[in-house]
């Protein structure tokens, strides 16, 4: 029986480099990109000669999707993938590693505390056979578009196939030296990636149960708790894969066993907390592709760290700012959504009215009290998300990375100009890969548009609150499945 779960890529609006600090929080928005992971026995049957090179029982593959290169987020090879060191001279892909060693030392570690192993064992002596496949929406098809003479446009991106190929460029001239040519969106790939692979076998091997329905206080809990250990088995191997900057953590992991670790984070040695968060209603989360590269945003959170060390009093003047400014954006939210549940209808003819004008052309709705608190609330949000990039802005040239270039800069001055427009940024650590703006009622047409004018393709991203799924009972799991049948790999 095949288990496929899925991740989805997230949009982080705000909290860009603060939140590697306590007491600093992000605003993130989960969006309807996903990876999935599908897991399935190599054999139905025990073999007798079946090993494993890691706590004595396990072989399996991974194999990519539909012959893409959605698999290859560190340039690993395409076709099967192996645990354990370097062959034939072919690259591993870290997260995919870390996330089957993480999730079935988790396991191995509750089936001993359940009384389970043999269950266990029996699971990973028929073998592994992992797939994965990622959502178009998390890399670049600009290419791929304009080969075929088509505009850059939403509709054109809705033509593409569904994982779709990403473009290779050879380097050699009988093909030889292939390197992925993966331009990202910047919906956080790799962590999605590993989330959905860390799911996926968590449910397989008993650990967590992602079907639960949640219909009573208890299963809530009982859901809750298995969220909660996919997300720190998850972090704990990403973090492991990519190094995670400024803290040490993956520095103290990386100098116990796996298994002593494991058990670490398998005690609660994690005091994280999550709380709902989603846009008011009737907004929309609408992002583009500027065309003009990607950004390493492990290298830029190094040099803002780097920055912080030399110059203790302005950085820390900084963050204080942009940490205000990111509590007065997130606050000014939460008043739109009280609004929304409080005064429906007046709440709906103020979106109504001010997704057809410009922001400065906003107060003159504010015709009684009430519309007057939802404009004022709307006006609050924009002058928070003004502050938020300024000191986004300073703090890049401050430390030499381009936060927010100057390209971006007046991207993002000309969309938060257009009618309907409520904020636009720079997502996560910033850079060129992508930029998001939020829009009121129908609007966000006019923010493709005005995007189709600079060259930005507008992506079919939008917020979707769904988090960490099982995807078994999806109508479109059993033509997946299908699909994925018909790949051979060689």
């Amino acid at each position: 029986m095949a288990v496929i779960a899925s991740a989805p890529g997230k949009v982080l609006m705000t909290g860009g480099y603060l939140i590697l600090e306590r007491p600093n929080a992000g605003i993130v928005l989960s969006t309807n990109a996903r990876f999935y992971a599908i897991v399935k026995p190599v054999h139905e049957d025990l073999k007798p000669d079946s090993w494993a090179w890691w706590l004595g029982f396990m072989n399996h593959y991974v194999k990519s999707d539909f012959g893409t290169s959605q698999i290859t987020e560190a340039a690993a090879p395409i076709g099967c993938f192996q645990l354990g060191p370097t062959i034939n001279g072919e690259l591993r892909n870290p997260f995919v590693e870390q996330a089957v060693m993480y999730a079935v030392a988790a396991a191995h570690a509750i089936s001993d505390d359940k009384g389970e192993k043999d269950l266990l064992h029996k699971l990973l002596l028929q073998g592994l056979d992992i797939t994965i496949i990622g959502c178009n929406d998390f890399y670049s098809y600009r290419n791929q578009i304009e080969a075929r003479g088509l505009p850059l446009t939403p509709e054109a991106l809705a033509s593409l196939p569904p994982f779709s190929s990403i473009t290779f460029n050879a380097e050699g001239s009988n093909g030889e030296n292939c390197k992925p040519e993966v331009a990202k969106t910047g919906l956080g790939s790799s962590a999605a990636m590993t989330t959905a692979v860390v799911a996926a076998l968590l449910h397989y091997l008993g650990v967590v149960n992602l079907s639960v329905s949640i219909k009573t206080q208890q299963q809530e809990k009982t859901n809750s708790a298995d969220l909660d250990l996919v997300h720190v088995v998850a972090q704990s191997a990403h973090c492991i894969a990519q190094g995670k900057v400024g803290s040490g953590f993956d520095v103290a992991m990386k100098g116990k066993p796996l298994q002593d670790v494991i058990v670490d984070v398998l005690k609660g040695n994690w005091d994280h907390e999550n709380t709902q968060f989603s846009l008011p209603p009737l907004m929309t989360l609408v992002l583009g592709e500027p065309g003009t590269g990607g950004s390493s945003t492990p290298s830029m959170v190094g040099a803002v760290k780097k920055w912080q060390v030399s110059d203790p009093p302005k950085s820390l003047d900084t963050w204080r700012k942009l940490a205000e400014a990111n509590s007065a954006l997130e606050t000014q939210l939460n008043v739109l959504s009280k609004l929304a549940e409080e005064q429906w209808e007046t709440y709906k003819c103020v979106i109504s009215s001010c997704s057809e004008l410009k922001s400065e052309k906003w107060m003159e709705q504010a015709t009684d009290p009430c519309k007057a608190a939802v404009v004022k609330a709307l006006l609050g949000a924009r002058d928070a998300v003004l502050e938020i990039r300024l000191h986004m802005r300073q703090m890049g040239e401050a430390a030499g990375v381009p936060i927010e270039p100057e390209s971006q800069t007046k991207l993002l001055d000309a969309t938060m100009n257009v009618e309907g427009v409520l904020l636009a940024g720079v997502p996560g650590a910033g850079g060129f890969d992508a930029i998001f703006a939020v829009t009121l009622g129908e609007s966000s047409i006019n923010v493709t548009k005005t995007w189709s004018s600079f060259g930005v393709l507008s992506l079919l991203v939008r917020e979707d609150p769904r988090g960490v799924s099982l995807e078994s009972d999806d109508p479109r799991a059993e033509k997946m499945l299908s699909a994925i049948s018909s790949i051979h790999i060689e």
